[in-house]
């Protein structure tokens, strides 16, 4: 029989910090003719492509989990015609231990959003191994965020930032931004923390 980890020890070890810069400087070419200067843009340089989700994923060092297996009568995720739907995923690691927890009542705003990054990075398992590669995404649709939480807990958007933000960083914010619901629920399966599904257009 499993015994649970501290849900504390797994959510701070597996809450990933990630930082990414990009951007350009502007440059100029500066000629002066005698007490005053003429300042001239250069050409603008060509933009690079951006990284694709799996390059994304190396770049910032991130090693998915291996696909969760369902726990009861379900598949992890269906596609129907050029719409992947999933099912809903949790923050089980890797060996399958529940991390329970109630926001509101034993778990803080930072450890809920740590507990909806790993949901993240398992649902992100299913989809590569249901569709080969995270390339095959074209953009996300849909996304709902649950939040097991006490009824005076209303801070359900920030704890479910912890997936969303995950998912803008590997396919960007033209991709991996969509349509998002986060809502508190008495309960959760197991008293997980946070569960999340997501409806992605494919290729």
């Amino acid at each position: 029989m499993r015994t649970p980890m501290s849900r504390r020890t797994f959510l701070k070890s597996n809450c990933l910090i990630s930082a990414g810069a990009a951007g350009g400087a502007l440059v100029t070419l500066t000629t002066s003719t005698g007490a005053s200067a003429r300042r001239a843009e250069a050409p603008a340089a060509v933009r690079p492509q951006a990284a694709s989700p799996e390059q994304r994923l190396r770049e910032l060092g991130i090693e998915l989990p291996p696909p969760p297996q369902p726990v009861a009568v379900y598949v992890p995720a269906r596609r129907v015609g050029n719409l992947l739907f999933t099912a809903g995923h949790t923050p089980r690691a890797p060996d399958g231990t529940p991390t329970p927890g109630k926001l509101g009542a034993d778990l803080t705003v930072q450890e809920g959003y740590a507990a909806a990054r790993i949901a993240g990075l398992n649902l992100l398992s299913t989809v590569r191994n249901t569709l080969g590669s995270l390339d095959e995404v074209v953009q996300v649709v849909k996304v709902l965020g649950m939040v097991n939480c006490t009824p005076d807990f209303g801070q359900q958007p920030q704890v479910v930032n912890g997936f969303s933000e995950l998912i803008v960083e590997i396919f960007g914010e033209e991709r991996g931004m969509g349509g998002r619901a986060a809502v508190g629920m008495a309960s959760l399966p197991e008293n997980m923390p946070v569960e999340v599904e997501a409806i992605f257009e494919v290729a």
